[in-house]
């Protein structure tokens, strides 16, 4: 398959806005997420225990519960974007390593390792793509424990 110069940069630029979620959330940086989405998007965090609103709202819940983990990455790969003018859909892997808050005592610490897809709606808005639609799918979730002390 030949893909234009066009596709080929709303690809790149998928990718980049993709990105800039993962950086916005593993650096507590939430007014980020503000040039990530669409005004009115949907946040679908349901599959992986969260909740389900909107951007404010999701604001609002990263900023309550990921302070509590001591640390956590997301790692993006295996991205499929579907482009339709406009509009555009992606279907990305995620891993998401989250480390446990607690010490050396029998099932506190270790790390939850997060193995979802983000199954995204995308609109180009003013020349920039943003999500407009964001629900995660959830593969697998292990949590390994914490060293023995």
């Amino acid at each position: 398959m030949m893909l234009t110069l066009g596709e080929i940069s709303d690809r790149l630029e998928i990718q980049d806005l993709l990105t800039a979620y993962s950086h916005a959330v593993d650096t507590g940086q939430w007014g980020l997420l503000d040039a990530v989405f669409t005004d009115g998007a949907v946040i679908d965090y349901t599959a992986t225990g969260g909740p389900k609103g909107t951007l404010p709202e999701i604001k609002e819940f990263l900023g309550s519960v990921m302070p509590g983990f001591p640390a956590y990455q997301h790692l993006l790969g295996n991205c499929a974007v579907t482009l339709d003018g406009d509009r555009a859909t992606a279907r990305t892997m995620c891993l998401n390593p989250l480390v446990l808050p607690g010490g050396s005592d029998a099932g506190e610490g270790g790390v939850l390792f997060c193995g979802i897809w983000y199954a995204d709606e995308l609109a180009r808005v003013d020349g920039r793509w943003l999500i407009a639609v964001r629900r995660q799918e959830k593969s697998f979730m292990y949590r390994a424990p914490g060293a023995a002390g």
